[in-house]
This record gives C-alpha cells, structure tokens and sequence, in this order.
C-alpha cells in the first residue's frame, strides 16, 4: 500500500471511530510503530486528526468552527439520549444552573414544560426559549455577547453569578480526561463554568462520547467536582469510561 494511501485509510478510521491505539494501527497495516506515529505526526500537521498518549483521536477543528446549527445536528442521536436521562433528573421547583452549549440546549428541550423551574443560564438560546414559558422563572446573566455561540461571559456575569445558588447544575464540556479533568475551548466561558460548579447542589455534566479521552484548551475543574457525569454508550470509549470511574464512580452510560 501506497503511503498516501496507507495515511487516508488512517484518517478515515480515526475520525470514524473518534479514537485509534498505534497498537492497533500497526497490527492492521503490518507496519512499525515507529511508521504509524510518523503517519499520525504528519496527519497532525495537516490538522486532520489530533495525536494523544498510545495514538489519535478525531480532529475537533471542524466542529469548532460549526455554527450553534451545525453543532446541534452533530452527534444528534447521542446528544438526544443524554438529554433524555438528564431531563429526568430534573424536579418541579428546582433552580437549576445550565451553560451555554447545544448539549445543555437539547436537555432544556427535554426537561417537562409543566415543571415550576428557577433557570439560571449564560446561554443565550436557552434563554429566548425557556422565556416564552410562565412556569419558568429565567435569569439571564449579563456581560460581554459572543455572537457565533451565543453565549455571555466577562467580570459582570461572573460577579452576577456568584449571587446565586443553584439546586442543580447541568454543565457542558468539551473535552474530559482522568488527568486533565474538565475543559472547554472557549476560554472565557472557562470561568463561569467553575463558579457554576462552585454555587450548586448537584452537580451534573453531560458530554457526548466523542468528549471522552479528550482535552480542550481551557482546564475548567477535575472531575471529581461532578456529582454525575452523563455519556452515551460507545465500546471504542471503553477504556476511557474505565480510566475516568477509577477518579468518579458516578458516570452513567445511556
């Protein structure tokens, strides 16, 4: 095989499975180990996928820089059972603490309309639409607008939060790893996600499969600060779901 070719086929697995092992890699095309981080180096480089300890995961550059649309129709499925399972959790006269994120838009859409709720939110989206219900109580922090994610963050909303107390908290994250804890891209959400966790009772965290084993840029907290962390079964996630019960027992799989 070809090394263009041998490097395709590599690209196309990693980013159908989300994780491959250089273990693996070798076996397969009956190649070195010291070939298949070569190739993994050079498929890096071109930003098609992301190296980590032992091999690679899918490259998140593309969804990125998806817009809140696009992002809600990515990982649908899996996004719709998380939301299902964390819906449940939620109870009439809760005040409950959500970040921005279409994983916490899909739950908000899940949660019983009839329900009593106090809703505390930096997200913008959630915001416009828990509003158009009565029984909902909705308190949209302000500060500075990101527009593209529409999201709000910055020293007023920070100090706005601390003035509150949540009975629950549903947090969306991008990245979890047993080493590198909790962590998002967005750096300026960074901070609002930790006085999140710090002002509520239960704290909940919910991340599609393709966040486990990876880390973002901005550390937000380990992940023994979560009470409950919610992912959708996948066995190519096995070992990460393993690695990150040995620090929190309570990950729930749907």
């Amino acid at each position: 095989m070809e090394l263009f070719e041998r490097r395709q086929k590599i690209a196309e697995l990693v980013n159908s499975r989300g994780k491959v092992k250089v273990t693996e890699l070798a076996e397969l095309f009956g190649i070195s180990e010291v070939s298949v981080r070569t190739d993994l180096a050079d498929l890096e480089a071109k930003g098609l996928i992301s190296r980590v300890h032992g091999g690679a995961v899918s490259s998140y550059k593309t969804y990125y820089n998806m817009d809140m649309q696009q992002r809600l129709a990515a990982n649908r499925e899996n996004k719709d059972k998380i939301a299902a399972r964390v819906a449940q959790m939620i109870e009439d006269n809760d005040t409950v603490m959500l970040n921005s994120g279409t994983t916490t838009l899909s739950i908000f859409r899940k949660i019983p309309q009839s329900l009593n709720l106090s809703i505390v939110t930096n997200s913008i989206a959630i915001a416009l639409e828990a509003a158009d219900n009565p029984s909902f109580n909705v308190v949209l922090l302000g500060g500075s607008i990101n527009p593209k994610y529409q999201f709000v963050y910055g020293d007023n909303a920070n100090a706005q939060l601390m003035g509150y107390h949540a009975d629950k908290l549903i947090l969306s994250v991008d990245g979890i790893t047993a080493e590198n804890g909790f962590t998002t891209y967005y750096d300026r959400e960074a901070e609002i996600d930790r006085l999140m966790l710090l002002n509520s009772a239960t704290r909940i965290v919910a991340a599609d499969s393709s966040k486990l084993g990876r880390t973002a840029f901005k550390h937000i907290a380990p992940i023994t600060d979560a009470d409950y962390i919610i992912t959708n079964s996948d066995s190519s996630k096995d070992d990460d779901i393993a690695e990150l019960k040995e620090y929190n027992s309570n990950i729930i799989t749907v």
